[in-house]
């Protein structure tokens, strides 16, 4: 089953980094990458700056119609105004069967602002615990999974322990 995710970073290049430690755990088949998108948003600029990462795509890749959406959803939307924004409701409505609903696109919409940065994924096959311990350290905050409760929790554990603790295993 692939997982989607959302990691908020607390500077406009966290994300950049964090993907470079996703491409390495990648090589070393420790998580599939089925797709990715990065968000950049320096401190001076009015919007972010989205791109879909092409050459981690695997074969469940989401597509960039997807990507789009969702952040002229998150982003985009609330600057165009409250008529494009109605109309844009029915094409939300899809993205709830993937998880990705009214609470979602609102907290990524007010926890990615300018000064941060975001990286989203549909993974499959992690090694969780072998990924968790690369990303220690990243300062990376979860704002969404599709994992179970339990796994969230745990997940969310090892990312806001800021020691040099083992690793929880998910």
């Amino acid at each position: 089953m692939a997982t989607l995710t959302a990691w908020k970073f607390p500077t406009p290049d966290g994300a950049e980094q964090a993907l470079a430690t996703l491409e390495q755990l990648q090589k070393q088949e420790l998580i599939q990458v089925l797709d990715a998108a990065v968000v950049t948003w320096p401190a001076d600029r009015k919007r972010p700056k989205t791109r879909q990462l092409h050459n981690l795509a695997g074969g469940g890749a989401l597509g960039g119609s997807f990507w789009g959406l969702l952040f002229g959803l998150i982003f985009f939307v609330p600057l165009l105004g409250v008529a494009i924004g109605a109309a844009t409701g029915a094409l939300a409505g899809s993205l709830s069967d993937a998880g990705i609903d009214d609470e979602f696109i609102d907290e990524v919409r007010n926890r990615v602002t300018p000064g941060t940065s975001a990286l989203f994924g549909l993974t499959a096959n992690a090694v969780t615990d072998r990924v968790a311990e690369a990303f220690r350290g990243s300062q990376a905050e979860l704002l969404h999974t599709n994992l179970s409760g339990e796994q969230e929790a745990r997940l969310r554990e090892v990312f806001s322990d800021v020691d040099d603790e083992p690793a929880v295993q998910v």
